[in-house]
């Protein structure tokens, strides 16, 4: 059989120089650790920093918020008072406006009776002198 064989190189015996860094290189390679430290403690003072410009943005719209919440309370106390009265009128215009109820209102507001009704007159009964001065039992 006729195959290709592969061509084996010779192999060189390698030199054990000695390897030299150059100098930037391996400030970086010995000091990784201190550039995260750098940037976290960065990161760490100018979250700090928003924290505390949040805290007293905070503190100094709390009194503000406090006299909304009371106006708003107040607000919502007129309301409901005004509700109970707009309730009130809406019932009484319906009454006044009610077609069957026209003749009771007519006599509550005047002092005129239905002709066809007879008025009640309540007397108390009248009690003689010898009834009053004697004990009752």
């Amino acid at each position: 059989m006729q195959a290709i064989q592969p061509t084996v190189t010779p192999l060189q015996p390698v030199k054990n120089s000695p390897r030299v860094a150059p100098r930037s290189s391996r400030r970086q390679r010995s000091y990784p650790h201190k550039t995260l430290g750098a940037e976290t403690g960065v990161k760490l003072a100018v979250n700090m920093v928003l924290s505390v410009c949040a805290t007293s943005a905070l503190i100094q719209l709390w009194p503000h918020y406090r006299a909304v919440q009371e106006k708003l309370h107040e607000i919502q106390a007129e309301v409901n008072l005004t509700q109970g009265r707009v309730n009130q009128s809406r019932s009484n215009f319906n009454r006044y406006f009610d077609p069957s109820l026209a003749k009771t209102v007519m006599q509550e507001q005047s002092n005129r009776s239905d002709p066809q009704q007879r008025p009640v007159i309540l007397q108390e009964p009248e009690v003689s002198e010898a009834e009053e001065s004697t004990p009752q039992p």
